[in-house]
């Protein structure tokens, strides 16, 4: 019996599980957008959350610094940190929670496993504009 057994366990042990959910939200982190299957989605959405939320910590010179090794323990990339508490945490800063957001996008073609995309709120996909083939031809000109 599962009772008050919470959390999804993926099919891995505890180390592998712990190590996807971290790599994944370095990747939500530095891409904002990700797309992974919606079980590990639903597993990441609260670790994420909790991540953002060590970013928007607010007190002392000393509160600041222990908020941020708190998050590089499970962020490993001091890049992604760095965005993650300049840009992510002053973002969310006035909101109280609901930082991420899942959409399904239907079954995986290999193995019909259920996809989805899990973003941070705010994001907006911004596609790359292509030319005009006549722009194209006067500018290769």
């Amino acid at each position: 019996m599962r009772h008050r057994a919470a959390g999804r366990k993926l099919g891995r042990i505890t180390p592998h599980r712990i190590a996807l959910l971290r790599n994944l939200a370095t990747a939500l982190f530095r891409e904002e957008r990700i797309q992974t299957t919606l079980p590990k989605a639903k597993e990441l959405r609260p670790f994420a959350e909790k991540i953002i939320t060590l970013a928007k910590r607010e007190g002392t010179a000393a509160q600041r610094v222990h908020a941020r090794r708190l998050a590089a323990r499970d962020i490993q990339d001091p890049i992604v940190v760095k965005k993650l508490f300049d840009v992510i945490g002053a973002k969310f800063q006035t909101r109280n929670g609901g930082y991420t957001r899942i959409v399904k996008l239907g079954h995986r073609a290999g193995d019909n496993a259920d996809t989805a995309l899990i973003e941070l709120v705010g994001y907006e996909y911004k596609a790359k504009e292509k030319k005009a083939p006549k722009e194209e031809a006067a500018a290769t000109k």
